[in-house]
């Protein structure tokens, strides 16, 4: 299986590399930074501190289609344009990991999906994936009368808040409650305000230091409360999900996939 993997210099895109080199079936045969990227022609193995791999990194519009069978994608949201042009083009499956995408650009991503295989997720992690479901579990058992809040803690580096996954996890626990997330859903507090509205989702966000990622869905009644927690100590964590998205979309039909669909806990 060969890999492309765009935005290279990035913090998940060497992250990324490591995983492939690490993996017994992929093959990483293209690197893709900016044009304007002082990573232009640099090895990528010594872009990602592995040595050499005599593999240059170059910009997306001198990468070998036929040197590649899927791309990943862990980029920022204003790439995400001509990446998927690429893609689309060329009829390449891609796994899209990219968070703080507007609406506008969701529907770029679901219309692209319509002429290849692509699996988008928030998270790439299995753990927060059956977290997901866990959650759903907890609202349909708890969300009537339980207050719902969701924080999550991040490295200063990151730029979206609350994070793509926070926003998931609210995205599926609203769903099962039949609630709209647009409109339940509380961004902080300060000052006075009213007696909380149980029908809202509350969203805390820490942003500090190295933290690969935290994030815990609060379910507090009268008399008990549920926490189900997740916590990641690596990106490689991340990675080879994505590693492992690649390998399921490699050979599928188009259409938008999620990790839920590469691990199997969809119906």
């Amino acid at each position: 299986m060969n890999i492309g993997v765009l935005g290279a210099n990035g913090r998940m895109g060497r992250v990324i590399i490591e995983a492939v080199q690490n993996d017994d079936v992929a093959v990483l045969t293209a690197a893709t930074v900016r044009s304007e990227s002082p990573w232009v022609d640099a090895d990528v193995g010594e872009l990602a501190g592995m040595g050499k791999l005599s593999i240059d990194c170059t910009p997306l519009s001198q990468v070998s289609a036929a040197a590649v069978d899927v791309m990943i994608d862990f980029t920022l949201p204003a790439a995400l344009e001509e990446n998927l042009a690429w893609c689309c083009e060329h009829k390449k499956p891609v796994v899209i990991g990219t968070t703080g995408l507007s609406d506008t650009q969701l529907a770029r991503l679901k219309d692209a999906a319509g002429h290849i295989p692509i699996v988008f997720a928030a998270n790439y992690s299995v753990g927060v994936n059956l977290m997901l479901s866990l959650v759903r579990q907890a609202a349909k058992a708890l969300g009537n009368t339980a207050d719902i809040e969701i924080t999550e803690a991040h490295h200063r580096f990151k730029k979206d808040a609350p994070s793509g996954t926070a926003m998931a996890i609210g995205e599926a626990i609203a769903d099962e409650l039949g609630r709209d997330l647009s409109h339940c859903a509380v961004y902080g507090r300060e000052g006075h305000e009213p007696e909380r509205d149980q029908q809202t989702i509350g969203f805390s966000t820490v942003r500090g230091g190295d933290i690969v990622g935290e994030h815990t869905a609060l379910f507090a009644d009268i008399g008990e409360r549920l926490e189900i927690t997740h916590k990641a100590s690596s990106r490689l964590t991340f990675a080879n999900g994505a590693v492992r998205a690649a390998r399921f979309v490699m050979d599928k039909q188009p259409g938008l996939y999620t990790m839920q669909d590469v691990i199997g806990l969809t119906d």
